[in-house]
């Protein structure tokens, strides 16, 4: 069995005794940001007095960016300026979660700050009401990272049995995935979904947050993952975002989003949908470098052509297949209008870079030739 954290088998009636507390008139609001590495997200929390009614009501704040990557310690204070607001399903009504984007000491947008950016594409296609939908895969680890529940000494049984398996012997970590789900629901994430993935131990696990439209996909998503980490935190594992977190015969992690605007789910839609194909193939290399943190590097692990990936040096799409770049699914083959699913994105891809490269790549291009 993978080793879990001590600090999860501390006693939870003792902690359930203090929670139930209570508070008087004040909120406790969790200030959420990503931090330099652009995959990881720290938190911090503080005292209002008063429950803020909209985001309007979260007062700006700061913190050592020499800490999280950010900045150097001769000029380490960075801006936290609140964009969106949660309920808080750890402490509870009243308090809440605060997603925050990072300015720099000049007020100008951190490095790995690329919500700034997106929203400004966003701003510019609106008028498209363009759909997201992001499917996020993760794979449970121990503290001792080694993948949760794998036998210590050697490989559990090849795949076959555990995508969207029920058993003992097919899923690990439910626990986990189930609490998650609820904790989403409860913050008001618009998560629609999960299953069990094909690795044993991907959680074999995905969840699914959409349709979000314009800025509020890369919103959701990086609160999702926040209330994953901590989900997983209690019980004493770790959530790995890793697109290719076991070498071998093992599927990868991906982050497949589905992508549509109003035109393409309108009555003959799916002429928009080919269009859009063709534009994403043209800037196949510049998306590839957007899809993950490492500019590309983490999916060459990951894109190889094989595990229902298409190969990352080559664009493709095809109704219902898995192996391409992008899938049409069936139903929008047969109905004519719908959606697309580009499966390049990484697993920790930044969802406000996918976004904003299929907004600006999709519907921009054409405004500019």
């Amino acid at each position: 069995m993978a080793s879990v954290s001590l600090s999860s088998r501390l006693n939870k009636a003792v902690r359930q005794q203090y929670m139930s507390l209570p508070q008087g008139d004040k909120c406790q609001v969790t200030y959420i940001w990503i931090d330099g590495t652009g995959e990881g997200l720290r938190n911090k929390s503080r005292t209002l007095d008063c429950v803020p009614k909209s985001i309007e009501d979260i007062p700006e704040w700061n913190f050592d960016g020499s800490s999280t990557y950010q900045a150097e310690g001769s000029n380490s204070d960075m801006y936290l300026i609140p964009v969106r607001m949660f309920r808080d399903p750890f402490t509870l009504d009243p308090n809440k979660l605060v997603l925050c984007e990072v300015l720099k000491y000049n007020r100008l947008p951190a490095e790995t700050n690329h919500r700034a950016s997106c929203n400004k594409v966003m701003e510019e296609v609106k008028e498209h009401c363009m759909w997201f939908g992001m499917e996020q895969e993760y794979t449970l680890f121990g503290v001792d990272g080694h993948p949760y529940s794998w036998p210590q000494n050697g490989y559990p049984a090849p795949q076959g049995p555990y995508y969207c398996g029920v058993g003992a012997d097919n899923a690990y970590g439910r626990d986990i995935v189930e609490c998650h789900y609820k904790a989403c629901l409860f913050a008001g994430i618009n998560i629609c979904g999960t299953n069990a993935e094909v690795m044993p131990s991907q959680a074999s696990w995905e969840f699914q947050v959409g349709p979000c439209e314009g800025i509020e996909m890369g919103d959701q998503l990086w609160v999702a993952r926040f209330l994953l980490h901590r989900v997983c935190e209690d019980f004493g594992v770790v959530a790995s975002l890793d697109p290719k977190p076991i070498k071998g015969n093992w599927n990868g992690a991906g982050c497949h989003t589905n992508v549509s605007t109003k035109q393409m789910r309108e009555e003959g839609g799916l002429q928009y949908i080919k269009q859009a194909i063709e534009k994403l193939g043209k800037k196949h290399d510049e998306h590839i470098r957007f899809y993950d943190p490492n500019g590309g590097k983490d999916n060459t692990r990951r894109l190889t052509g094989l595990h229902e990936t298409s190969s990352i040096k080559d664009f493709s799409a095809g109704v219902a297949n898995r192996g391409a770049s992008i899938r049409i699914p069936r139903q929008v083959g047969q109905e004519k209008k719908g959606y697309f699913e580009d499966r390049r994105p990484a697993a920790n891809c930044d969802p406000y870079a996918v976004t904003r490269m299929i907004a600006s790549t999709c519907l921009l291009e054409s405004e500019e030739e």
